[in-house]
């Protein structure tokens, strides 16, 4: 009993130091993140470094084995080629549960047994380091075997007059012809610094850039500020400075909102790879929605999409619980895609446990509900050998 309670200072001595490392890690973070200069740069290291710790410490293992799962991606994950027109049905997810972790993700792939060649995260617009190519966050997806997709999104509002002078000068109005000023040139230092960080990563990157563009009700890039064309002359635009300097490893994913017209907002062949949309059942959860079934949501766009004859990509795929059996969503969903809509070749998760685009907070967390993982797991299975990837 001595013996026992002589280490029970030790014991205390390593919860504190635990909980100060923590607290360390949380201000490295946050200062990090809004401080230029050397300061930033040592900060940003140093928050690297810890980021390291984890990827070494608690996901390693898991990593390894997850890596094995995806060798048969290992033949065309740096053929942008083969990951275009894949026969094999890519999956994806993205879930914004845990910043700067992907063990969330690693866990819809246990309860799926299924390994994800796909992981989806959101990049916004601005002049702070947060704003710059995502370095660490492709490098580490990279590393676990799969390849990034980036929906990039153009606000604004987080730029000074200081660094863009050419830019309007009220934040409250810079909204209105924002995609007018992108398409003009007055971003552009932004622009050529992120393009310069994707092609130094060097691995092919699905970049969908300004999703939704058709919405008026969502996102300050759409019709509500902006005129059709401006949208394709500021696609054109960015399209030209990648280009330019010579930055080919991108996917470009053109995504429209498929409750809106769409068609004057395509930017042309030469200038797309991939056609992606959303299909979200949001359920009887808000006041304007209902319960809709997946070929509701699809199917009245889909022979439209077709005639572009491009590849499809579901990016943002869930149903939300409220209103129905989603169980029984996802079947027909997973029965319905191969049968009917064979030009879809790749299907990311929308796996996000508080999605606040709307009044509300949105679960559309399906890990934990086994009716739901069940019964994907069933539908896969019987999908076409041709389709099927070989780790499943």
């Amino acid at each position: 009993m001595e013996k026992v309670f002589k280490k029970i200072p030790r014991i205390l001595y390593v919860i504190l130091a635990l909980f100060l490392g923590f607290l360390i890690v949380m201000v490295i973070s946050t200062i990090s993140k809004n401080t230029a200069g050397p300061i930033g740069t040592i900060l940003n290291s140093a928050e690297a470094f810890i980021g390291g710790v984890e990827e070494n410490i608690f996901l390693k293992k898991r990593e390894n084995k997850r890596s094995e799962k995806l060798n048969w991606f290992s033949a065309i994950r740096d053929d942008k080629s083969k990951l275009i027109n894949s026969k094999i049905m890519l999956l994806g997810a993205s879930d914004n549960s845990q910043v700067d972790s992907y063990e969330n993700i690693i866990d819809l792939e246990d309860s799926l047994r299924v390994t994800f060649p796909i992981i989806h995260i959101y990049k916004a617009w601005g002049e702070k380091r947060e704003h710059e190519f995502p370095k660490i966050e492709v490098e580490t997806i990279y590393e676990l075997g799969s390849i990034p997709m980036i929906t990039w999104e153009p606000w604004v509002g987080a730029f000074s007059i200081q660094n863009y002078p050419n830019i309007e000068p009220s934040i409250e109005k810079r909204d209105k012809g924002s995609l007018a000023s992108i398409a003009s040139g007055n971003y552009d230092s932004y622009i050529v610094r992120w393009a310069l960080g994707a092609k130094k990563f060097g691995h092919p990157v699905y970049l969908r850039f300004g999703h939704e563009m058709n919405d008026p009700y969502h996102y300050p890039w759409g019709p509500q500020n902006n005129f059709t064309q401006d949208y394709v002359d500021a696609w054109l635009h960015v399209y030209d400075i990648f280009k330019n300097n010579k930055v080919d490893n991108i996917i470009w994913v053109w995504n429209p909102h498929l409750s809106y017209d769409f068609e004057g907002y395509y930017p042309g062949d030469n200038y797309v790879d991939v056609i992606s949309f959303g299909i979200l059942n949001f359920g009887t959860s808000l006041s304007w929605s209902k319960w809709w079934r997946f070929e509701e949501l699809l199917s009245n766009s889909y022979d439209k999409l077709l005639k572009l004859n491009k590849p499809m990509m579901i990016s943002e795929f869930g149903s939300l619980s409220v209103g129905g059996e989603r169980s029984l969503w996802f079947k027909d969903a997973f029965t319905l895609i191969p049968k009917d809509y064979r030009a879809i070749n790749s299907i990311v998760f929308f796996h996000y446990p508080n999605e606040t685009s709307t009044d509300k907070s949105l679960d559309w967390y399906i890990l934990e509900d086994k009716k739901v993982t069940n019964e994907l797991i069933k539908q896969m299975k019987n999908w076409p050998d041709s389709i099927q990837t070989p780790d499943h």
